[in-house]
């Protein structure tokens, strides 16, 4: 089904919003928040940009999750949705999640978000309820599925340093910084309709063991795996929609054509789910 649903995606007019679209019976997208300490306080946040994103690209209704510690029910949270955004983030995964490695000084954490995140990805696979996951949130996947991570991408020989530079205005930031190659025959060629795209880059970490049960859809020029998504290899089970992309398709989304594209994918598997719980 997820393939049908990214084929019959692409091609398609991608030159405008879908604010005006929204209406009660708009698909449901969850995103969980980021738990941020302001003064005294916790707060639960997400990105505008995300939020946008998901009104402005998918045509959807976003619902912002609490990560509470202890988390709340998650089943009964993804229960009620249509799909599932995992956000890119400031924060770092825990090491221990993926690894016996000591973190390092200075690594944002936000154990709050780990505990739901990695819960969240199983949860939402087995109730098949689609997923696009951003910077973070693919590596949040990955882990959550068993794979590992590197810290710090730019220390490992051979692979360039994928960070932004955080003195340049976020225009310049968010700009395209490096092509990816995309898989023959997979959802990214289809949604960009070429075998090469141009994205952004604003990670530290990157993906070190790809986790079983995903396969690549990009990858950068040095190597780095920049996309995935789910496929288990059982063609009698077809899997849900999860694709992971380790740039930021959310930035400016109705400006480029295939970020828009693969959030509008995305919105036409949350939209086959809407009807199927409807």
């Amino acid at each position: 089904m997820a393939n049908a649903l990214i084929k019959s995606n692409a091609g398609r007019n991608v030159g405008f919003p879908f604010a005006e679209a929204l209406m009660r019976s708009s698909p449901l997208v969850g995103l969980p928040s980021d738990r941020k300490q302001i003064g005294p306080h916790p707060f639960h946040a997400v990105g505008e940009k995300y939020i946008r994103a998901v009104v402005d690209g998918a045509g959807c209704q976003p619902v912002l999750l609490p990560s509470l510690s202890p988390p709340l029910d998650l089943g009964a949270l993804l229960d009620e949705l249509d799909g599932l955004v995992l956000t890119g983030a400031h924060s770092n995964i825990e090491p221990h999640h993926y690894s016996h490695e000591a973190g390092y000084e200075g690594n944002p954490l936000d154990p709050a978000r780990d505990a739901n995140t990695l819960s969240l990805v199983p949860l939402a696979i087995a109730r098949g309820l689609p997923v696009l996951a951003i910077c973070r949130g693919m590596q949040e996947v990955n882990v959550a599925l068993g794979g590992s991570l590197h810290q710090k991408v730019h220390e490992v020989p051979g692979f360039a340093d994928h960070r932004e530079n955080p003195d340049d205005p976020l225009g310049v930031q968010y700009a395209p910084a490096h092509p990816v190659q995309l898989a023959a025959g997979g959802w990214l060629e289809g949604i960009a309709g070429a075998s090469e795209a141009k994205v952004n880059s604003l990670h530290g970490q990157g993906i070190r063991e790809l986790a079983p049960g995903l396969v690549v859809e990009a990858t950068a020029p040095d190597g780095l795996i920049e996309a995935v998504r789910l496929d288990r290899g059982n063609p009698g089970t077809p899997d849900p929609f999860l694709l992971a992309v380790q740039w930021h398709p959310e930035w400016r989304v109705t400006e480029n054509p295939f970020y828009l594209g693969i959030f509008q994918a995305f919105a036409a598997a949350c939209r086959h789910r809407s009807q199927k719980r409807h």
